[in-house]
């Protein structure tokens, strides 16, 4: 097999030669890994994309995460100023924002010029009726330029797609809802105004349903859904089921119609959640965060999973890949190699991303831990 069939394999749940290998990366790992400028990799398509694939080629993964498309081409453009600071690069945009580049983490919003709107001033009506933007993180944006959705992941997978498995990547609708709110505001209005939210959610979760049926049509074999503010620490089971899993259902059925894999990726405490997650007809969960950053236990998740889709992870990408020796590193993954070919259907991953200053040799060693034990 190769890695396009391997992952293939595990993803439609039979037995493949080997277990397949494949991490997500913070992008602060990634600047580490390849020393480039962060501003270049954040804005220009052909910087990130080669960065993906030259990852791939350094840690032997089967396959890789496209997490940002719709690159602009005419970034530069849109840039005002540009300077070096001790913090990283300082870039100034035509509409008056500010960012930091840092060279471990993520851009970092200097001034904050997108304001939260209240729910009970919110028109529905009045949302935008295109989804022209990612919500990276708390109030950063990654914009999708309208002339070039998908440019990143068909270059990537016109050159990687016969040999490796290529996926894509899209956000909860209730990601979006928070970020239109706040975080704070945004779970109160889940209980004072349960109607309200659920039309937010809706136009969300339309507007994305309509981005991921189009992105099944470049050519990729899975789609990450990534929601990782539904886990017990933000809401519990109840409003699991009403707030959130009603709409991400929704995207599910609509990419699996296509025949293209729909995996969540939600963090933290999920374990109270994972069968509801599968009952959604998802292809597989990523992440399921190991104690002490989650409360998953794989041996329990491998039974709940039985049949009904594939897991991936779930290696605690800071206890055990920043701050364990060589030997713990081996041991964590060997164990869960074991755990996970029991059955049929697992990825070997870190739960949650490569953090930004695990060392490249920590990473080899869970390839080396594949080759030997998986």
């Amino acid at each position: 097999m190769n890695a396009s069939e391997r992952m293939a394999a595990a993803m439609n749940m039979l037995k493949p030669d080997r277990t397949p290998f494949m991490c997500q990366m913070s992008i602060g790992h990634m600047l580490r890994q390849l020393n480039v400028s962060p501003v270049e990799f954040w804005f220009d398509e052909d910087t990130f994309a080669e960065g993906l694939v030259r990852l791939r080629e350094i840690y032997g993964f089967d396959g890789i995460l496209i997490s940002l498309h719709g690159h602009n081409p005419d970034w530069r453009d849109a840039i005002a100023a540009r300077t070096t600071t001790t913090e990283g690069e300082r870039v100034v945009l035509a509409d008056g924002q500010e960012l930091i580049f840092p060279v471990n983490d993520l851009p970092q919003p200097v001034n904050q010029i997108r304001s939260k709107s209240a729910l009970s001033e919110i028109q529905v009506a009045s949302l935008p009726d295109i989804l022209d933007y990612i919500p990276v993180s708390q109030g950063l944006h990654f914009g999708i330029d309208q002339r070039n959705k998908f440019g990143v992941i068909e270059k990537i997978v016109s050159s990687a797609g016969k040999d490796y498995s290529i996926h894509g990547e899209i956000t909860s609708p209730f990601d979006y809802f928070l970020d239109l709110v706040g975080h704070q505001d945004g779970l109160m209005a889940l209980i004072e105004m349960p109607d309200k939210s659920k039309e937010v959610l809706d136009h969300f979760a339309r507007l994305i349903e309509s981005l991921a049926v189009e992105m099944c049509g470049t050519g990729i074999d899975a789609i990450k859904i990534s929601s990782p503010f539904a886990g017990a620490s933000f809401i519990s089971p109840l409003f699991y089921s009403e707030f959130v899993l009603p709409f991400e259902r929704r995207i599910v059925q609509a990419i699996r119609n296509k025949g293209v894999h729909a995996y969540l990726h939600t963090c933290g405490v999920i374990g109270d959640r994972l069968k509801m997650m599968y009952d959604s007809g998802i292809s597989g969960i990523e992440c399921l965060d190991p104690p002490p950053l989650g409360n998953v236990e794989l041996e329990a998740a491998m039974e709940i999973a039985r049949g009904k889709g594939f897991i991936k992870g779930n290696i605690d990408s800071v206890n055990t890949l920043l701050y364990g020796s060589k030997d713990e590193i081996l041991e964590d993954a060997r164990a869960r190699l074991e755990i996970g070919n029991r059955g049929t259907g697992f990825i070997l991953s870190t739960a949650c991303s490569i953090a930004p200053e695990v060392k490249r040799e920590n990473i080899l060693l869970l390839k080396a831990a594949v080759d030997r034990w998986g």
